[in-house]
C-alpha cells in the first residue's frame, strides 16, 4: 500500500490500487480480513459524530411533527376556516401525496447536491408549508402548505438515515441510526400533547422549531465523507473524515477502504431505474423494498391514523388509550436503540414481527367477541392489550430497522435511485393502508386484523429467509458482501 501525505493537513492516508471489476467478488473477503487487523482503539472520540448526528435527526423531529399536526388541529381548523371533514380529509391526506414526491426526487437530489444539500431543501419546503399553514385565511394555502411539509418529510426520510449510516462508525452505526424512528414518535407524541392547548396556527409555527435548529447546525457538521470521495473532492473527504473521527484518529484505513470500494464502484456504469433490477444489485433491491412492504403493509398507519375509533369500537376510553400508546410508542423505540448494535438487526425484525402477529391476533379475537357478543366484559382489555402488543413490537424493530437496513445495504454508485424507489413503496404503502383501513373495517373488524396477521407472518418468514445480518461490518464489507 502506497502512502501520500496531504499537503495543507500533514496527515498520512493510505491509498490502495483500486479493485477491479474482476476482482469484485473477492471484495468483502479482502474487506473483511483487513478490518481484523485494524484496531478500533485508534478512531478518536467521535463527539463529533454525536453532534452530526442530533443536527440530522431535528429533521426526524420535523417529520414527527408533520406526521403528528393534523390530529389536534382538526376541530380548530374545521371551525375557524369553514372546512368541510371531507376537505380536511383532504388535508389530512395531501402530505402522503407530498411524501412520495419527496420520495421520489430524494435520491437524486442527495446524490447531486450532497446529503446536508438534501437536508437544506427539506427543512426550506417545510418552513414554506408550515407558515403557509400558518397565515391561511383559506383552503388553498392549507393544502399547499400540507403539500410542502409533507414533500419535507419525503426527503428527510430517505436523507437523514443514510446520513447517519455514512459517517457513523459501524459500532454506533444501528443504534444511531434508529434515533431517526425514535425522534419521530416523540414529536408525534409532543404534537399530541401540546396540541390540546395550543391553537391551530400556534401548533403550526412549532414545527419552524427543529428546522430552525438543523438549518443552523448544518454550519457546523461536515458532508458525508462516502459522497464527497464518489464526488471526487479528494481533500474534502480527507477534512471531512478526520474531522468526524478526531484530530489524533488514524484514519487512514478506512479512508483506504472507502477510497477502494468508490474505485470499484467507479468502473462499473451508473444504473437507471430499470438497471437497477440487474443481478448485480437484484439481491439489496430486493431486500430493501421487501421491508418496506413488511413495514407497511402490516397495518401500522391503518392502527396509527384510526386508533381512537378503535378503542372506541372496543369500547375503551380512546383519550386514554391514546396516552398510553404514544407512552410506550416512546420508550420501546429508545429501547430498540439501545438493543440494535448488540442482538443484531435481523433478531429484532424477527422478534418484531413476531410480536406484530400475536397483536394483531389479540385484538382480532377481541372484536370477534364483540360482533358475536360473547365475553364482552373482556373485550376493551383484551383490545388495548392487542394494540399495546402491536405497538410495542412495531417500536422495537419494524419501526426503525428497515431504514437501518435500507441505509446500509445499498451500494453507493445506486444509493440515490434505490433508496428513492424503496422510500417512494414506503410511501405509497402508507398511503393505501391507510386508504384501505375503513373500508376493511366495514366489512370485517376482526377479518382486518387477521389479515394484518397473515401479512406480518410472511413479513416474518421474508426476513428470516432473505435478510442477511449487517451488525458489526463497515458499508463497504456490507455492500460488498451482498453484490456478490
Amino acid at each position: 500500500m502506497a502512502i501520500e501525505e496531504d499537503v495543507e493537513g500533514g496527515m498520512q492516508v493510505g491509498i490502495r490500487e483500486p479493485l477491479m471489476p474482476e476482482n469484485y467478488k473477492n471484495a468483502a473477503e479482502v474487506l473483511v480480513d483487513e478490518e481484523r487487523s485494524v484496531s478500533t482503539s485508534n478512531m478518536g472520540h467521535p463527539w463529533m459524530v454525536y453532534f452530526s448526528t442530533f443536527v440530522a435527526v431535528c429533521g426526524s423531529y420535523a417529520f414527527g411533527s408533520c406526521a403528528g399536526y393534523s390530529s389536534p388541529a382538526q376541530d380548530g381548523i374545521i371551525k375557524d376556516i369553514s372546512l368541510t371533514l371531507a376537505e380536511y380529509s383532504v388535508f389530512g391526506s395531501i402530505l402522503t401525496f407530498g411524501a412520495m414526491i419527496g420520495a421520489i426526487t430524494s435520491g437524486p437530489i442527495a446524490d447531486y447536491i450532497g446529503r446536508k444539500g438534501a437536508m437544506r431543501v427539506s427543512s426550506g419546503c417545510c418552513v414554506a408549508g408550515w407558515l403557509a399553514i400558518c397565515f391561511a385565511q383559506g383552503v388553498l394555502p392549507l393544502y399547499i402548505g400540507r403539500l410542502a411539509t409533507g414533500y419535507g418529510m419525503g426527503v428527510f426520510s430517505y436523507v437523514v438515515p443514510v446520513f447517519i449510516a455514512e459517517i457513523a462508525l459501524k459500532n454506533l452505526r444501528g443504534a444511531l441510526t434508529t434515533i431517526n424512528q425514535f425522534m419521530i414518535c416523540s414529536a408525534v407524541s409532543v404534537a399530541y400533547i401540546i396540541g390540546q392547548v395550543l391553537s391551530w396556527r400556534v401548533l403550526a409555527l412549532t414545527g419552524l422549531i427543529p428546522c430552525a435548529v438543523l438549518l443552523s447546525g448544518l454550519f457546523f457538521i461536515p458532508e458525508s465523507p462516502r459522497w464527497l470521495a464518489m464526488t471526487g473532492r479528494e481533500k474534502d473527504f480527507i477534512f471531512a473524515l478526520q474531522k468526524l473521527r478526531g484530530k489524533e484518529a488514524d484514519i487512514s484505513h478506512e479512508a483506504a477502504e472507502i477510497q477502494d470500494y468508490i474505485a470499484t464502484l467507479d468502473q462499473l456504469p451508473k444504473p437507471k431505474l430499470l438497471e437497477l433490477f440487474q443481478r448485480r444489485y437484484l439481491r439489496s433491491v430486493i431486500i430493501g423494498v421487501g421491508l418496506m412492504v413488511c413495514q407497511q403493509f402490516g397495518g401500522i398507519n391503518g392502527v396509527c391514523f384510526y386508533l381512537s375509533y378503535i378503542f372506541e369500537s372496543a369500547g375503551f376510553s380512546s383519550s386514554i388509550g391514546s396516552i398510553i400508546y404514544a407512552c410506550l410508542q416512546v420508550v420501546i423505540t429508545g429501547l430498540g436503540a439501545a438493543l440494535i448494535d448488540k442482538a443484531g438487526r435481523k433478531p429484532l425484525l424477527v422478534l418484531s414481527g413476531s410480536g406484530l402477529v400475536a397483536g394483531c391476533i389479540l385484538t382480532a379475537v377481541a372484536f370477534y367477541l364483540k360482533s358475536h357478543e360473547l365475553s364482552l366484559e373482556a373485550v376493551p382489555a383484551l383490545a388495548l392489550t392487542g394494540i399495546l402488543v402491536y405497538i410495542g413490537a412495531f417500536s422495537i424493530g419494524m419501526g426503525a430497522v428497515p431504514w437501518v437496513v435500507m441505509s446500509e445495504i445499498f451500494p453507493i454508485n445506486i444509493k440515490g435511485r434505490a433508496g428513492s424507489l424503496a422510500t417512494l413503496v414506503n410511501w405509497f404503502g402508507a398511503w393505501l393502508c391507510s386508504y384501505t383501513f375503513n373500508f376493511l373495517m366495514n366489512w370485517s373488524s376482526y377479518g382486518t386484523f387477521i389479515l394484518y396477521a397473515a401479512i406480518n407472518a410472511l413479513a416474518v418468514l421474508f426476513v428470516a429467509v432473505v435478510v442477511p445480518e449487517t451488525k458489526g461490518r463497515t458499508l463497504e464489507q456490507i455492500q460488498a458482501a451482498i453484490s456478490v
